[in-house]
C-alpha cells in the first residue's frame, strides 16, 4: 500500500467511525426519546435539548469528532494533494486515528474524564507534530 493510499484509508477510518457514533446518537436519542415520551419539537433547540436528555455522551463524542479531526482531514488532503508525504505520516495518522477511536470508546462507555483528558491530549500533541514536520518537510 502506497503512502498516500495509508492517509486515505486513515482518513476513511475515521469518516466510518463518524457515521458509527452518528448511529449511536441516534439510537439512543429516539430511545430516551420514546421511554422519557419527550415530544421532538421540545428539543428543537441545543438548550432545550441538553436540559431534557440524560445521556448526552454520544452526542457530545459527535460533536468532538468535527473539532480536532477537521486538521487531521485537512491536513491528509494536503498531504496527498501536493505529493509531499513524509515517509513517518502514515504512521502517525494511523497513530491519531487510534487515540480518536480510544477516545470514543472513553467517552462513549465509562466517561472517565481524566482518562479522556489523556488520550485527547496525546492526539492534540501527536497532530501538532504532524503539522510542524508536514510544514517544515515541504519548505
Amino acid at each position: 500500500m502506497t503512502p498516500s493510499q495509508h492517509l486515505i484509508l486513515a482518513c476513511a477510518s475515521l469518516a466510518i467511525l463518524t457515521f458509527l457514533i452518528g448511529f449511536r446518537l441516534l439510537f439512543v436519542r429516539i430511545g430516551e426519546m420514546k421511554a422519557n415520551r419527550i415530544a421532538p419539537q421540545s428539543v428543537a433547540l441545543s438548550g432545550q435539548a441538553a436540559d431534557r436528555y440524560e445521556d448526552t455522551r454520544a452526542s457530545d463524542n459527535f460533536k468532538h469528532l468535527f473539532e480536532l479531526p477537521v486538521l487531521f482531514y485537512a491536513l491528509c488532503a494536503l498531504a496527498v494533494g501536493s505529493g509531499t508525504i513524509p515517509s513517518w505520516l502514515p504512521i502517525a495518522a494511523w497513530g491519531f486515528v487510534a487515540l480518536r477511536v480510544i477516545h470514543s470508546l472513553i467517552q462513549c462507555s465509562y466517561n472517565r474524564v481524566m482518562h479522556r483528558f489523556y488520550v485527547f491530549i496525546a492526539g492534540y500533541l501527536l497532530l501538532f507534530a504532524m503539522w510542524i514536520g508536514f510544514a517544515l518537510n515541504a519548505l
